[in-house]
């Protein structure tokens, strides 16, 4: 499987820089999971019995787990997250896991950046060529040679003193980002490997991110 990226303008310089607050739906997990390895990214994950199956493969992948979930020990969890973040680190949100509704952003990220000053960014992975399980989230798995492409927000900072309206702005900015870009990576995953999109080669976009296949 061959990546290309796309940047939206004023994203991440690169994808090492830290610390952010990552988002994207469960329906790509697995491309993600495989595009972001080895890089320490630090992802919450529950102790059920199926949390503890994934969080495992995620460690083979290079992730860091954080033990929580979004739905039990929600608290605990966030404070983990946090001080992971406090410490430099990316941690990342597959936003509408792990049960759905699909598509639907809970507001995890949006304290953790108000909390720590790191901002937000979403993303979403798109396939030329999947197999779409029939669960919940529809989870894509690549099939062999397929192409992806993953769109990369701009950055969305959290005000340390937001009120409850400006974070329920947050949510729905949140919201909006990662509509957006889903739609992006969808409509042009056609064009990966193309002069527009060219595959990815490590090399940091250009311009803090507005890089040569960013689109406004």
């Amino acid at each position: 499987m061959k990546f290309a990226v796309s940047w939206e303008e004023g994203s991440p310089a690169g994808l090492d820089e830290r610390p952010f607050v990552y988002s994207f739906w469960h329906s790509c997990m697995l491309p993600a999971m495989y595009f972001w390895r080895h890089r320490q990214v630090r992802v919450m994950s529950s102790d059920s019995f199926d949390g503890e199956y994934t969080g495992r493969i995620m460690q083979r992948f290079g992730f860091v787990k954080v033990r929580g979930s979004s739905s039990r020990f929600a608290v605990r969890a966030l404070l983990r997250m946090r001080r992971e973040l406090e410490r430099g680190w990316i941690v990342a949100f597959t936003l509408d896991g792990p049960r759905g509704p699909r598509y639907v952003a809970k507001p995890g990220p949006v304290l953790l950046a108000g909390a720590t000053g790191a901002p937000m960014v979403v993303f979403h992975i798109a396939l030329s060529d999947a197999w779409i399980l029939n669960t919940w989230d529809k989870l894509m798995i690549p099939k062999p040679f397929s192409r992806a492409l993953m769109r990369v927000s701009r950055r969305m900072p959290v005000p340390g003193d937001a009120g409850e309206v400006q974070k329920q702005q947050s949510l729905e900015e949140l919201q909006v980002s990662l509509d957006r870009v889903r739609e992006f990576a969808e409509a042009n995953v056609a064009k990966a490997g193309s002069a527009e999109f060219p595959f990815f080669d490590g090399v940091a976009p250009v311009s803090g991110g507005a890089g040569p296949s960013a689109l406004q």
